[in-house]
């Protein structure tokens, strides 16, 4: 199970390179105002996004697995947990590059209304808030 897991967060993490990759070319070309290749990169994202999709099914299939063996099993198996935190540490990245490019597309204008940012979403403590003006329940 652990080397199947392993294999596929190995494959999952090239998945997340190139979707990097791609973040920070798209990130490149908007800072020099090449608004002209976002088709390639959106065109890009559709494809990635399969087997994104696919790449997290099988993931979560085995998360269960890993997550009842022991803590002394998987202790053993520090390839699995690095290859967890390196996915994360990627995955981060990844967020925020991308959040950062929305946000010039947004500054110059280039989403369409339908697709902006709700304003709950610039308040990064909205749930928080609203949680305790409920009451904490």
């Amino acid at each position: 199970m652990s080397a199947s897991l392993a294999t596929d967060l190995h494959d999952h993490l090239a998945l997340c390179q190139e979707m990097l990759t791609l973040v920070e070319r798209e990130s490149a070309s908007l800072r020099q105002g090449d608004e002209a290749k976002r088709f390639e990169f959106f065109s890009a994202r559709k494809t990635l996004l399969p087997r994104l999709d696919e790449s997290v099914a099988r993931i979560k299939r085995q998360r269960l697995d890993w997550q009842r063996l022991p803590a002394a099993d998987r202790a053993r198996q520090p390839e699995v947990t690095g290859l967890l935190r390196q996915n994360q540490d990627l995955i981060m990245k990844i967020l925020v590059l991308d959040r950062e490019n929305e946000q010039q597309l947004l500054r110059r204008g280039l989403v369409p209304p339908k697709h902006l940012p709700s304003p709950e979403r610039q308040r990064p403590h909205f749930v928080a808030d609203l949680y305790l003006r409920q009451g904490g329940r």
